[in-house]
């Protein structure tokens, strides 16, 4: 069963379709690109999933569930924005994590924020974007979730700190959980990756393994995403 499904997925804004009829599945043990132009559908998809939005048409599925109480338990969320409580700290944060979520591994949190040099006491709004950045996405990626949905996890950050967010995506989840990474930056992210997932004005351009493109398109994800954005504004 996939572990995220999607069958003739659609959502309205008003009159503005932001998903139209999408159609994809995400299988476990995989880490995927959702990759497309800004205001291509990647962000209202995510909510979707999340629970945050309804879908004007169409499911979405996780592990053979609609997006809910029950889903959440095995969904780790990053969204695009900081979320966290300006007032709290880092401990706090913590202990707010180990309460909501009993999947939440506190000892991994603490071992990459001490190799960050994040101080336990620092709080939020004494944290530059960059460091709340790296503040959420330690909290995130410390769940043993089925399900890691990270929407632009890299974007605010400096190349140093990608390749280190990149290595902890890849190190801190169960071999049979998936990761989405929905970004803008595919070379950083590219090596990583089992699969993408192409979205263009809601529609699904392309979903392919990363290894299929490189046999049969004889170019990389960076250059084949050039290509069929090329004309894309």
């Amino acid at each position: 069963m996939a572990l995220l499904e999607c069958k003739q997925l659609t959502k309205y804004y008003g009159s503005t379709p932001a998903l139209d009829h999408v159609d994809l599945a995400v299988e476990p043990g995989r880490i995927v690109g959702l990759l497309g132009p800004n205001g291509s559908g990647k962000t209202t998809l995510l909510k979707i999933a999340n629970g945050l939005l309804v879908p004007t048409s169409g499911t979405l599925t996780i592990d053979g569930t609609a997006p809910g109480a029950d889903t959440k338990k095995i969904v780790s969320y990053l969204p695009e924005r900081t979320y966290l409580s300006r007032w709290m700290n880092v401990v706090q944060l913590l202990d707010f994590f180990c309460d909501f979520y009993p999947d939440f591994d506190r000892d991994t949190a603490e071992r990459m924020l001490t190799t960050l040099e994040i101080s336990p006491d620092q709080r939020i709004r004494q944290m530059s974007k960059g460091t709340q950045e790296k503040v959420q996405l330690i909290l995130v990626m410390s769940r043993r979730a089925k399900l890691f949905l990270l929407d632009e996890p890299i974007g605010g950050v400096d190349p140093a700190t990608r390749d280190y967010i990149i290595r902890t995506i890849l190190t801190n989840y169960n071999s049979d959980a998936s990761v989405v990474i929905s970004t803008h930056l595919i070379a950083d992210v590219e090596n990583v990756l089992d699969d993408v997932i192409f979205i263009n004005k809601g529609h699904v351009a392309l979903q392919s393994s990363v290894a299929d493109i490189r046999a049969e398109k004889n170019c990389s994800v960076d250059e084949l995403f050039r290509e069929v954005f090329r004309y894309v504004g």
